[in-house]
């Protein structure tokens, strides 16, 4: 049995979910740039509120001005590993992209392992052939190098539009991003991914979208930035004008989903994730936004069959389609199905950006009596989440299982 009181709905768990993007950033707030070389938004796009907007390029307009002065360099630490837990067969790369433009930075050690030093003398930077020597200040794309005008180092501004990735010929990175680092964070930004090319069907980028006439195309654009503005009704004008003037603009459909889900539109996010879909059936992005409205309807076999769907186009970019599976059969009672997606899940959020899932793994577990493994996923969710909403359930639910940990050799001596 299950211990008194706990309950066996994941409704709350549920209920709290944040959907990420390839690049792990946390939803909410107005979409940026998307990573280069790793999620993309609607057209290209990043998860942002309710579901994922964004561009298929980093903006060029609107980025913040650089601040005055030189800052300290910024020194990162971390490890790049395939998917199946080994080290890289040979030395990764370990790039800075800045509005789609990539810099390496240093390389990976032969066990993954990489240090590397943002800002300061930008010549001591490692750059490839193929790319210019600097970032464009303004945050729009160079194609030439061009004199330092701050020698003593970049300033913050400039990473508002940066990803860190490893490059690995024939593999696909997953990214951080370097929005807000200041040289005195944490310089370990834990462990990078690599999954070998060829092994998804899906589309992180729409292929339809980029067909999109120039009217429309334009009208997107448009809607992206005031979006950035906050000026939603602005940008569902925009949005619309663009489907109507190209009824198979995938991306757009995506953007105007997600923003009637921010408004709690349910249907009419519904119909444009949907429409999206039909547009570009292997676009994996409106699958997971489906997901995770049907998830906050307690759909739990619509949000099952979506989120399958999405972990079969793409097994690797969308740890949280993985854990709104995992949701879904543990509502249904398939717990062996549950358990499998949640795990993989896990090895997914390298950076535990979802850290839900460990208490639903600590859920499962203890549906199956074991508590002792249900207590250490629990406390690992407490230790990533301690203001979390459901902390509270979490704690009292880790006290019952400690309890039963405790009175089982009593009950096995009886």
């Amino acid at each position: 049995m299950s211990p008194p009181g706990w309950p066996r709905a994941l409704i709350l768990l549920a209920g709290s979910v944040m959907i990420l993007t390839p690049a792990f950033g946390q939803r909410g707030g107005a979409p940026g740039p998307p990573p280069a070389g790793g999620g993309t938004a609607p057209g290209g796009g990043t998860t942002q509120p309710g579901g994922t907007v964004g561009g298929g390029q980093a903006p060029t307009q609107g980025s913040p001005a650089p601040a005055e002065g030189p800052i300290q360099p910024i020194f990162l630490t971390g490890r790049v590993m395939l998917d199946d837990g080994t080290p890289p067969p040979d030395p990764a790369a370990i790039q800075r992209v800045c509005s789609g433009n990539p810099y390496t930075e240093g390389y990976t050690n032969s066990q993954g392992y990489f240090s590397v030093r943002l800002g300061g003398d930008p010549s001591a930077a490692l750059q490839d052939a193929s790319t210019s020597t600097f970032p464009d200040a303004t945050g729009g794309n160079s194609s030439q190098s061009t004199p330092s005008t701050n020698p003593g180092g970049l300033n913050d501004s400039r990473w508002n539009y940066c990803e860190l990735r490893a490059q690995l010929a024939g593999y696909q990175s997953q990214t951080v991003s370097l929005m807000n680092r200041r040289s005195m964070d944490d310089p370990n930004v834990g462990t990078i991914l690599l999954h070998r090319v060829g092994q998804s069907e899906g589309t992180m980028v729409s292929v339809t979208s980029l067909a999109a006439p120039k009217s429309a195309h334009k009208a997107y654009e448009k809607a992206l930035d005031l979006i950035k503005k906050k000026k939603i009704d602005d940008a569902q004008a925009n949005l619309a004008k663009a489907v109507e003037e190209y009824p198979h603009y995938a991306a757009a459909w995506s953007a105007l989903g997600a923003l009637a889900a921010d408004k709690g539109d349910g249907d009419t996010a519904r119909h444009a994730f949907e429409q999206s879909i039909s547009a570009d059936p292997k676009y994996v992005v409106p699958y997971v936004q489906l997901s995770e409205l049907e998830l906050h309807a307690r759909q739990w076999k619509q949000v099952a069959d979506l989120s399958e769907k999405a972990v079969k186009l793409d097994p690797f970019n969308y740890p949280q389609a993985f854990f709104f599976n995992a949701a879904a059969h543990y509502n249904l009672h398939e717990l062996d199905a549950a358990e499998e997606s949640a795990r993989h899940a896990q090895r997914l959020d390298t950076r535990h950006q979802i850290p839900q899932i460990s208490r639903l793994i600590g859920m499962i577990l203890a549906q199956r009596h074991d508590y002792s493994g249900a207590a250490v996923e629990m406390r690992e969710y407490l230790k990533l989440a301690p203001e979390a909403k459901d902390a509270a359930d979490a704690r009292s639910q880790l006290q019952q299982f400690e309890k039963l940990i405790a009175a089982k050799p009593v009950q096995e001596a009886q």
